[in-house]
């Protein structure tokens, strides 16, 4: 029996990053760059680009995480753990599902909305 093609993995336009230099980022990205800074709260910027969404969230750096997009985020996990990759981050309430691939991309799994 042939196996089956899982369902495709899309990208949104956002990618995640996080410091514990937030108001030197906000400034950075603000001033030096001249980017909107669209929204703000205490602990998380969005940042219009262009083409990408960046958030700046306070905190412990760990490197840019991009978005992926799947209609099944948990099922997703567990298929890509047993593929090897390695759970960084899970935190079901905000929600975030990092994971990182075995050649070192970082990435949070996010719901991807279902046509109307």
């Amino acid at each position: 029996m042939p196996q089956l093609m899982p369902t495709p993995v899309r990208s949104s336009r956002d990618v995640i990053l996080r410091t514990p230099q937030w108001s030197q980022a906000r400034e950075f990205y603000a001033s030096v760059l001249g980017l909107d800074v669209v929204e703000e709260s205490g602990s998380m910027l969005r940042v219009e680009t262009g083409a990408i969404r960046l958030f700046v969230e306070k905190g412990a750096s760990h490197g840019p995480v991009f978005d992926f997009l799947v209609p099944d985020v948990q099922a997703a996990r567990d298929r890509l753990i047993a593929a090897g990759c390695v759970l960084i981050e899970e935190n079901p309430a905000v929600p975030r599902c990092y994971l990182q691939d075995p050649f070192g991309l970082v990435f949070n799994l996010g719901l991807k909305a279902t046509p109307d």
